[in-house]
């Protein structure tokens, strides 16, 4: 049973970082993928990070350059270091992992290829 367990949410002020951690358990595959995804209240969910079992990584564009996605197999750790914060980026923050195939890098961030999801742990960036 794959589980996946978010914590390192918190507040912050505009302008500070936060790293986020997902402990993974139960996920054992040859080729993966995991991701981050965000939902602010009023909003769909949006991909913000991925990676894959190659090595890729794809960030949307309103994250590059101050985000950065991290995996530590040997923890079974998934991360997301978060510099930069701004007040958009606010949001209930969801740690995903998808079923055992080599995705397309262009289709990394969306939510229908995950199968697998964390409860969320809350970032709040204030101005």
């Amino acid at each position: 049973q794959v589980q996946l367990v978010e914590s390192g949410g918190g507040s912050v002020q505009s302008g500070g970082s936060l790293r986020l951690s997902c402990e993974v358990s139960g996920y054992h595959y040859d080729h993966w993928h995991m991701a981050w995804f965000r939902q602010a209240p009023g909003k769909e969910r949006e991909g913000v990070a991925g990676i894959d079992s190659a090595g890729r990584m794809k960030y949307a564009e309103s994250v590059k350059g101050r985000f950065t996605i991290s995996q530590d197999n040997g923890e079974n750790m998934l991360y997301l270091t978060m510099s930069s914060l701004k007040p958009e980026d606010t949001a209930m923050y969801y740690c995903a992992a998808g079923p055992g195939r080599i995705l397309p890098l262009s289709r990394l961030l969306r939510a229908n290829e995950f199968n697998y999801w964390g409860q969320g742990t809350q970032v709040t960036v204030s101005s």
